[in-house]
């Protein structure tokens, strides 16, 4: 799953768009080809609340989501505060009932939404040490591969590492590419949480850079306070 750095026509086949709906559903689905789910993050939905966003949504219109955070943050986490969730015990991809009851209820949303990617974005705290390892390789190794699944380590890990665990693992290395080098995957899954924090506006410049990085099949994702602003500026820059 190396990344394919051939040259290709992006404005026909990159997926661009935000991280949660910043308008409402029927605006942004008339002017965006994706959206990464994030409610699935803090709580899981209600299969019919997923099901009426599938239905209102164009037929080529791709939704990706990201996994509970049961499976990836610890019950420290502050991301805790947003939610009625209350595990007794959490993250790191521990091998317990709650991190796999968890997986079963995201994978569901992601079957209603007939999503093929689900996103693992794990905290800075989750750090490059032996048994997080092995927590990952346990996890990914006890689950069926319906989807693609993408990691994004928030941490300080080595590239050889980190390609060493997607490569065995078979999974997407998720970056922001303004801060990190992706180093494994078919194809790359940018998560844009702004330069300088998240009410970070993009200039035209440095989008520009962005469209050079960009190949064919790529998901292009912002998460800042302009998200929606920037996400249509690099649109019209790909086109």
């Amino acid at each position: 799953m190396k990344k394919d750095n051939s040259i290709h026509c992006i404005s026909c086949i990159v997926k661009i768009g935000c991280c949660g709906f910043p308008v409402g559903m029927k605006k942004y689905f008339e002017r965006f080809n994706a959206v990464e789910i994030q409610k699935t993050f803090y709580e899981i939905p209600e299969i019919k609340t997923s099901e009426k966003w599938r239905e209102k949504a164009p037929k080529n219109f791709e939704f990706t989501l990201k996994a509970n955070q049961v499976i990836t943050h610890p019950i420290s986490s502050p991301t805790y505060r947003k939610t009625k969730i209350k595990p007794g015990h959490a993250g790191f991809f521990k091998n317990i009932e709650e991190v796999f009851d968890a997986y079963e209820k995201t994978k569901e949303i992601a079957k209603t939404l007939r999503a093929r990617i689900i996103l693992f974005q794990c905290p800075p705290s989750f750090k490059q040490e032996k048994n997080n390892i092995e927590n990952m390789y346990n996890f990914f190794s006890s689950i069926p591969r319906d989807f693609v699944f993408a990691w994004e380590p928030r941490g300080e890990w080595d590239e050889k590492t980190v390609k060493k665990i997607c490569e065995e693992l078979e999974l997407v290395h998720c970056v922001d590419p303004f801060k990190n080098k992706q180093v494994y995957g078919d194809f790359g899954y940018f998560r844009l949480h702004g330069i300088g924090g998240y009410r970070y506006r993009y200039s035209d410049s440095e989008l520009e850079r962005l469209k050079k990085i960009c190949k064919g099949n790529d998901y292009v994702f912002f998460n800042n306070v302009y998200m929606y602003e920037d996400a249509l500026r690099f649109k019209g820059m790909i086109k």
